[in-house]
């Protein structure tokens, strides 16, 4: 049983701590237990193909340490917080935020440090195969944010709220919103819309929950200006974007999310707003920046804004060892016998005689 669940004084250790319970009553979540209690042990330090994303083959550190990353290497989760995120505003420090839909994707995320994840509607396009972020449905929103929520123990988790759920009033915002945080486990929940939803925004802040507003580009609503196109180009449409984000603001949204603005246009909202203002395709003066996780990896190859850049290709070492598995199945090189489980000889000659 040993060879199949791991070392022997790692479940002692557990029941030494009370049990899983016994570490949820001490605020210290299971994964985390087992990430600062020696169980990567039992996982390889490397793996064929690392040297293509960024890191070596063989035991060394496959990516520089990051400074924020720290507290969570450490086993020190303190969770951010928005006053936190404030102050990060105040002091000049840049905000990072990226996107998760999964478990894994938000261990992984959190543990190196991420500030925010955003569980976004765009997962409908990446992990479900959608043509558009409009037929993602609030179920489906609630069941990937309790995964990511799940898998968080530092990066504080928004939510959004997809389209129709929030669309007919603040009454249906405010229903659906309760259900993403209360159901789905997430810290605040993200909407779409300019000045025309700061009673929405309000209503929902009023409701305890706290909210980001998403001005600029709104995918949602895309169709309404022709497609992914780049907003606010003119002077009078820049102006009209900055007095959306004062609205929202005064209506209680503590972050905005501003996407695809010409980069002056992303420097004068961040000005011009005491919250943080969190770009995408916004230039370089926004306070902090956000990516679509799987485009930054590289996995997501379909669509390429100007405004990504890749940090791997994991698309290439994805299929390279996918096609080196089927191969080895194929030809029955995998599996070898160091992947097999043993059998005491004596025993398995008794199972042979049986037969």
């Amino acid at each position: 049983m040993s060879e199949v669940y791991g070392k022997e004084e790692h479940r002692k250790a557990v029941r030494q701590e009370g049990g899983v319970l016994g570490l949820l009553e001490r605020r210290i979540s299971p994964r985390r237990f087992l990430r600062t209690n020696g169980a990567e042990e039992l996982l390889p330090n490397s793996f064929p193909g690392a040297a293509e994303i960024g890191g070596k083959e063989g035991n060394e550190t496959l990516a520089p340490s990051i400074p924020n990353g720290q507290a969570a290497a450490s086993g020190q989760t303190r969770r951010m917080s928005i006053p936190r995120l404030r102050k990060m505003k105040d002091q000049g420090e840049k905000i990072s935020m990226l996107s998760a839909a999964d478990y894994p994707t938000a261990r992984l995320l959190d543990d190196c440090g991420v500030d925010m994840l955003l569980v976004g509607d765009a997962l409908g396009m990446v992990a479900l195969g959608y043509d558009s972020t409009v037929y993602v449905t609030l179920e489906e929103m609630i069941h990937h944010t309790r995964a990511v929520a799940r898998g968080t123990d530092r990066a504080l988790v928004i939510g959004d709220l997809p389209f129709g759920s929030y669309n007919e009033g603040p009454a249906q915002a405010v229903h659906s919103a309760i259900r993403l945080v209360k159901e789905g486990g997430c810290t605040a929940v993200k909407i779409e819309g300019g000045i025309e939803f700061a009673p929405t925004v309000q209503a929902i802040s009023e409701a305890g929950i706290p909210v980001v507003g998403h001005v600029g580009l709104m995918p949602q609503s895309a169709a309404k200006v022709g497609g992914f196109k780049v907003q606010a180009r003119t002077a009078d449409s820049a102006l009209a974007l900055v007095e959306s984000g004062r609205a929202l603001q005064k209506a209680g949204a503590f972050m905005i999310v501003v996407e695809a603005v010409p980069a002056p246009v992303g420097a004068l909202l961040s000005q011009s707003l005491a919250i943080p203002v969190i770009g995408v395709g916004a230039g370089t003066g926004c306070d902090g920046q956000v990516l679509v996780t799987e485009d930054l990896l590289g996995i997501q190859q379909d669509l390429s804004p100007r405004f990504v850049k890749r940090y791997a290709n994991l698309a290439v070492v994805m299929r390279r060892a996918v096609r080196c598995y089927v191969s080895e199945v194929k030809t029955g090189i995998f599996p070898a016998e160091e992947h097999a489980y043993p059998m005491d000889h004596e025993e398995e000659a008794k199972l042979r005689n049986g037969l």
